[in-house]
Formats: structure tokens, C-alpha cells, sequence
């Protein structure tokens, strides 16, 4: 289980279950378990102080690299 923050401010954005080994370039709806503190308009998700994190792609948000930092483990792709 992965913690998402915003790399400006380290505010928690949500807990993700990451399958496989790699970067988090795209973070899937249904693997999100909780969110925190983001907002979401123009198709984009928002950190609160302002920076963006994301862009919303219908099944799964496209990570913006640089604006997000992830901290926990990963699960072995079964």
C-alpha cells in the first residue's frame, strides 16, 4: 500500500494499491482505498495548495511526474 503526497507541501492525497514493480505513472480508481484533502476540476486533480497532481483519463488519473512523491510498498503482480 503506497501513500500518495503532494511534493510541494506533503499533504496526503490517498492510499493506492500499487501491483508491480516500476514507477507510478498512472494511479487506477479502483486501486485507490482512501482519500485525503485534493480537489478536482478542469479534468485535473488539485493538491490544495495549488499544485497539480494529476489528469483525469476516465478509469484512472495520469500522474504528473515531479508532483507527487509515494512512500510504503508494492505488491508482486500475481
Amino acid at each position: 500500500m503506497l501513500t500518495i503526497k503532494c511534493a510541494a507541501c506533503r499533504r496526503k492525497l490517498w492510499k493506492y494499491l500499487k501491483k508491480g514493480h516500476g514507477e507510478v505513472l498512472r494511479c487506477h480508481k479502483e486501486r485507490i482505498t482512501k482519500t485525503y484533502e485534493t480537489n478536482e476540476h478542469d479534468a485535473k486533480i488539485w493538491c490544495l495548495c495549488g499544485k497539480p497532481i494529476g489528469i483525469d483519463k476516465g478509469t484512472y488519473f495520469s500522474m504528473v511526474k515531479g508532483n507527487f512523491t509515494y512512500a510504503g510498498t508494492k505488491e508482486n503482480k500475481s
